[in-house]
């Protein structure tokens, strides 16, 4: 990836989450603490000040996502999301094609969270964007049909683990935000 697609990629999807917060922040409030819309419009409102810098690598860009969201979001999702963003920065380093980026980002987040496919987590929406993007099928109707398939999972990992049944029925927001992720990765030609 080059620095001028990663920096794309950023500021679309910073717009998709500002644009988003309010549901994201709905949808976070039966099964969480109502804050991932807050938090993750705060830490993609950090990212986006700190894209003017000249980077030598879209490495460079994605450690700086990585350190922005793991110092402005709070929750969970600052360190997952953190976290795989220093994930995909080594893999990036590395020179690894977009498919193996992405599956470095889910490899920290289970490393991080623990979670593993239908525990009602972001890893539900990685894993399959992952296989899709390995296959080369990624699209967004597919994103949309992951980030929707969270809805009838009880979850059994993070906050949302504790209202147990009543889980279900409700999107994972966190799905929802990586679902964002990677409709702006599919749009600027990134994947």
């Amino acid at each position: 990836m080059d620095v001028q697609t990663a920096k794309a990629w950023m500021t679309t999807f910073n717009t998709k989450i500002q644009e988003h917060k309010d549901y994201l922040s709905e949808l976070d409030t039966p099964i969480g603490d109502g804050d991932h819309g807050g938090n993750m419009a705060r830490g993609m409102a950090s990212v986006v000040e700190n894209l003017d810098t000249d980077f030598a690598s879209a490495a460079d860009v994605l450690k700086m996502v990585s350190m922005q969201l793991l110092s402005k979001v709070g929750g969970a999702s600052g360190p997952l999301y953190g976290s795989a963003f220093m994930g995909m920065t080594k893999a990036e380093q590395a020179g690894a094609p977009i498919a193996d980026v992405l599956a470095s980002g889910l490899e920290m987040i289970q490393k991080r969270g623990k979670a593993k496919v239908n525990e009602k987590t972001m890893v539900d929406v990685w894993s399959g964007v992952v296989t899709a993007a390995k296959e080369g099928t990624l699209s967004e109707a597919l994103i949309d049909e992951l980030v929707e398939a969270t809805k009838d999972l009880k979850a059994t990992k993070g906050r949302a683990s504790y209202v147990g049944e009543r889980s279900i029925g409700h999107i994972d927001p966190g799905s929802f935000s990586s679902g964002l992720l990677f409709k702006s990765l599919l749009e600027v030609g990134g994947i």
